[in-house]
């Protein structure tokens, strides 16, 4: 699915648009709305012009009498239904809003444009509703709703429950949406009645629960099977135990019929009306019956105005929801800090920047002090995934950190920051002595929506010619001189790496590799390919060029991996990642070891395979795995958590960290104790 907006307001107006409230003269407000063709201004409003409120708030009486005054156009602006981790209360901005010329989604006394959307809006075409039920389907799987404090792991209750939704006093979906303080315990009241006997489960509002506003419903409402749920579990697995739903004007209704369930609604919501829920007070004018995915389409793909907040500008709603779920994930994961040992002086600070920040990150020297921190202050530990010690194993969350499968413009080993990381809490991904939290993310079913992004993304990284480091290269030499079979390329590899020592099984080194492709290719024309960090002087594993002969026909230093995979027409690996980087590019590869991307039925393998690798992934499979699902993102430029289709940006664009003076020093140093990268690794 393409970046591109779907919001009619999106570019669809020019002009000036004035603001009387500091919040919509700045900020990301004010950014979203000028890219949304308008100019925000301060002053008096003229006949051409428009002015802008937010919602129903207790300011927008200022912008609603200038209007009145001058002739303006009136819009109201409000935060969309997919909008931050925190609430707006907390300063984090919205990642989306709702631009509305008519009224205001959720006061039903003038229609507003969802609801001209919903009510007169064609909602048929089959592209745009399979887009809404893979958009569903992605909300639902990947966790995600309007805020996104709530902990996953938290327990719900035992399913069967009857769940009664409370809202803060004072919401203006409560005042102009047909309701008020009788609307809440008649609600309660009708729940009981309706459903004798069963348990009550009233959920309490977040901002409730954090103590920043107060709600309807209190202790005095629990008992006689009622009880208070205050814990921030996830919303999607509360509407999955719940028998049925009650509701005033809440969002998580309408994430209710989302779910499934066809809520009893006791306010007048805009996803009231339209056959979807049973509703205590109807309204005339919404007569048509829509399915769950009509919904969707018009209140989160046609309605919202999107923001990317990496490349500073309107998107899809696709594009947004990969952003929130690197935001998510990010989140959930730092959320009660780490520990981090193992980790190279030069590394601390990118780590820290990906890792939460200062106050979420700590650093230790000595496992055992890591230990005993992280069990004193619930944090997890890190560890660099080659220096992990056995004593880790009793930490209370482990997790390997390594660099991602597209890291970088320059070589780890010349200290350039990486772009990507993974963090695994089962193993890690180039030890096939066990399982790794890739192995499970490959053997699994793709999610929602994952084959279509997996495809395209890897036509980007086609069409880009990403690989993992992306270093200016030579120009593949003319290969039309040298005669023979077919083209083989062997990527060399760094000798002393863990994937080797850990991956290879008979064939251990370069020049072993080349002599196995040769014996079973002897009349191929052979391509090797040192290793940058080899090339470099960094890192062991060189072949003096006497051993090359009869081996290789061609020596291609310093060239660009991508071109040679284009010109062969097969790869002979150990464990490298080019052999991941050739299918991606649809080209046979032998491995003679295990690394990640081999025993799943995409390679020919002439290594030990793994007994746990049973399942027969597709390819789209495998590159949602390793390039989507498994690392973690940071953007160079924003400095936010991302999705991957940013970083494949950055990278083509060159727009990424580079090594300074300090690091280029260090990296000269390490070459020239090559040998004992165990000192500087």
């Amino acid at each position: 699915m393409a970046d591109t907006p779907d919001s009619e307001a999106a570019g669809a107006r020019s002009g000036r648009l004035f603001v009387y409230t500091a919040g919509m003269a700045r900020g990301r407000v004010k950014r979203i709305l000028a890219l949304a063709g308008h100019k925000v201004a301060l002053g008096l409003a003229g006949p051409g012009d428009s002015i802008a409120v937010w919602g129903r708030s207790p300011l927008a009486w200022r912008g609603e009498a200038m209007a009145a005054r001058s002739g303006a156009a009136l819009l109201r602006v409000e935060d969309a239904f997919l909008r931050s981790i925190r609430p707006g209360r907390s300063g984090e901005p919205p990642l989306g809003l709702l631009i509305d010329q008519r009224g205001v989604h959720f006061d039903p006394s003038t229609p507003s444009d969802l609801e001209h959307l919903l009510a007169s809006h064609p909602l048929d075409d089959s592209a745009l509703l399979a887009r809404a039920r893979d958009g569903i389907a992605r909300l639902i799987a990947s966790d995600l709703s309007k805020y996104n404090l709530h902990d996953s792991a938290l327990a719900v209750p035992e399913p069967g429950y009857v769940l009664v939704l409370d809202q803060v006093r004072g919401d203006a979906s409560v005042r102009f949406g047909g309701a008020g303080e009788t609307s809440f315990h008649d609600m309660l009241h009708a729940a009981r009645t309706e459903h004798p006997g069963r348990r009550l489960i009233i959920k309490t509002h977040p901002e409730t629960a954090s103590g920043d506003r107060t709600g309807h419903f209190g202790a005095a409402d629990a008992g006689g099977g009622a009880v208070l749920l205050a814990d921030a579990v996830s919303p999607w697995k509360l509407l999955q135990g719940a028998f049925a739903v009650y509701c005033v004007s809440s969002q998580l209704g309408f994430e209710a019929v989302l779910a499934g369930h066809r809520p009893r609604v006791f306010g007048q919501p805009f996803y009231a009306g339209w056959g979807l829920t049973e509703n205590e007070k109807s309204l005339a004018r919404r007569q048509r019956t829509l399915t769950r995915e009509q919904l969707f389409a018009a209140a989160m793909l046609l309605y919202p105005t999107w923001y990317d907040p990496c490349r500073d500008r309107l998107c899809s709603f696709e594009a947004v929801l990969n952003q929130l779920e690197a935001m998510a994930r990010t989140f959930r994961e730092d959320r009660h800090g780490h520990v981090a040992v193992g980790m190279r002086l030069w590394k601390r600070r990118h780590l820290q920047q990906a890792f939460g920040g200062e106050k979420r990150l700590r650093f230790s020297n000595d496992p055992d002090a890591a230990l005993t921190m992280a069990r004193e202050t619930g944090r997890g530990v890190l560890v660099w995934a080659g220096k992990e010690s056995k004593g880790l194993a009793t930490a209370p969350i482990l997790r390997r950190v390594e660099d991602g499968f597209l890291r970088s413009r320059g070589l780890g080993a010349q200290l350039i920051p990486p772009l990507s990381l993974v963090s695994d809490d089962l193993g890690i991904y180039y030890d096939p002595t066990r399982a790794s939290r890739l192995e499970r993310l490959i053997a699994a079913p793709l999610p929602p929506g994952g084959e279509s992004r997996a495809a395209e993304l890897i036509d980007r990284i086609r069409a880009l010619g990403l690989s993992k480091y992306n270093l200016a290269a030579a120009v593949v030499p003319d290969l039309h001189a040298l005669s023979g079979g077919q083209r083989i390329l062997v990527p060399g590899q760094v000798e002393d790496d863990a994937s080797i020592r850990l991956g290879a099984d008979l064939v251990k080194t370069n020049l072993g590799l080349l002599a196995a492709a040769r014996e079973a290719n002897p009349v191929a024309v052979i391509l090797y390919k040192p290793h940058p960090d080899v090339e470099a002087g960094l890192r062991a594993g060189a072949i003096p060029a006497e051993r090359l002969a009869g081996l290789a026909d061609l020596v291609v230093p310093n060239a660009d991996p991508v071109a040679l995979i284009l010109v062969v027409d097969d790869v002979w690996t150990m464990t490298s990642l080019l052999g991941f980087e050739a299918l991606l590019r649809g080209k046979p590869v032998t491995c003679l070891g295990t690394p990640f991307y081999a025993g799943w039925g995409l390679t020919r393998d002439l290594g030990r395979v793994s007994a746990r690798r049973t399942a027969r992934p597709s390819l789209l499979a495998l590159a949602h795995a390793a390039l989507i699902a498994y690392p973690r993102y940071r953007d160079p430029v924003s400095g936010l958590p991302c999705p991957v289709e940013v970083v494949a940006e950055r990278l083509a664009s060159g727009a990424g960290p580079r090594s300074g003076a300090s690091n280029r020093l260090l990296s000269k140093l390490q070459g020239l104790a090559a040998s004992r990268a165990d000192l500087w690794r």
